[in-house]
């Protein structure tokens, strides 16, 4: 007995549409995870360093926060010298031994000892592309000021 042919073959699109709603969640959730910052660091003025907008950063780039006690983190992450070290070194295994550009965002009070530690575990994992980050107006008169007040 030979099958009829279905005029209209229906195809059920929810499995589908479910299936893109999850990878939607997922990135959005993802995506903010990526983009979290320590919010207590208060940057050094850096007016006569060259300016760049977030999109004109390389999508490997790769932020480090250090803040005024010496707190080293990535996203929401406190990390180790030693953590540092094996995430940048899994992220240029990850590319293929390229190197990425690092930029470190240290508190203006960051001693740097502290600094020298994150540098460090660049350097040890093989990135020599550091960069920090700055703002762009002098806010040392400011700072002044609430140190009086404090």
């Amino acid at each position: 007995m030979a099958r009829k042919a279905q005029e209209n073959p229906a195809l059920d699109m929810t499995p589908m549409i479910d299936v893109v709603f999850e990878l939607i969640i997922f990135f959005v959730v993802t995506l903010t995870e990526a983009q979290r910052k320590d919010e207590t660091i208060e940057l050094e003025d850096g007016r006569h360093g060259i300016a760049l907008t977030p999109e004109e950063l390389p999508p490997t780039h790769m932020q480090i926060d250090i803040n005024a006690k010496g707190r080293i983190s990535m996203g929401d992450r406190t990390l180790t010298p030693d953590e540092v070290q094996r995430r940048v070194a899994e992220r240029k295994k990850k590319l293929g031994g390229a190197e990425f550009p690092i930029i470190i965002r240290a508190d203006f009070a960051t001693q740097h000892k502290d600094v020298a530690k994150v540098m460090n575990a660049c350097t040890a994992a093989g990135i020599w592309k550091l960069s920090f980050m700055a703002v762009g107006e002098d806010k040392t008169n400011e700072r002044k000021r609430l140190k009086r007040v404090r």
